[in-house]
């Protein structure tokens, strides 16, 4: 269950305090799909980066797994990001040089996964995603935008996070390819037992997700 309560952000400006999140609280059940919408300065992006532990709010609980994220330390929020959250990015953040397999097994070396475990896992996570066999051994730059943005999702799913935060998954897609970005998702948070988060522009997907959280001016404006 991730649980935000009268969660506060504000930034220090030329012209003054700014308040980029305002006040806010709701709850998502493990296992959900969940979609932020809003207009472009709403505080969706702040808000992703202080779920995914980039940044610390100014008041307010980020209750995960039973434990209050805002008052870790440094130390445990790289501990955070490491083993409870997965991150997919609208530019996808794939390492250049790696192969689709390799991207995905990087973050299963970093928590010192066993080479045969991160391999068989890393293939059966492209699997999932729909990758073929030959896809896998391909690079970055080998793959389609919906192809790479496949291997993100994979890669976030490397070591069985608890939450996966999506920045605009879709952004850089054609609609049928973001739509099925978007089922993709869908099925992993049931398969999985993952809890999604989606900040997207499209409130036509947005709409078909379990529920929907809408931010003007920093405030939850409308729960769904």
């Amino acid at each position: 269950m991730l649980e935000v309560k009268n969660l506060v952000k504000t930034f220090n400006s030329g012209d003054g305090a700014v308040t980029a999140t305002d006040d806010i609280s709701f709850e998502v059940p493990d296992g959900q799909f969940a979609s932020i919408v809003g207009r472009s300065g709403s505080g969706k992006s702040t808000l992703l980066s202080l779920l995914g532990g980039l940044d610390k709010p100014t008041s307010g609980q980020i209750m995960v797994g039973g434990r209050d994220l805002a008052g870790f330390s440094d130390h445990e929020l790289i501990g955070y990001r490491g083993r409870t959250i997965g991150f997919v990015f609208q530019n996808y953040n794939l390492v250049p040089n790696l192969s689709a397999l390799e991207n995905v097994m990087l973050p299963m070396e970093f928590a010192r996964v066993a080479k045969a475990e991160r391999k068989e896992r890393a293939k059966h996570l492209l699997g999932q995603v729909g990758l073929a066999d030959d896809q896998m051994q391909r690079r970055p730059a080998r793959l389609s935008g919906g192809q790479q943005q496949r291997v993100a999702i994979a890669r976030a799913l490397a070591n069985h996070p608890k939450l996966i935060l999506a920045d605009e998954p879709t952004g850089n897609l054609d609609s049928e390819t973001g739509k099925m970005i978007f089922d993709l998702l869908h099925d992993l948070s049931r398969s999985e037992n993952t809890t999604i988060i989606v900040v997207t522009h499209d409130s036509e997907i947005a709409g078909k997700t379990d529920r929907t959280f809408r931010l003007k001016d920093g405030k939850l404006a409308k729960k769904t």
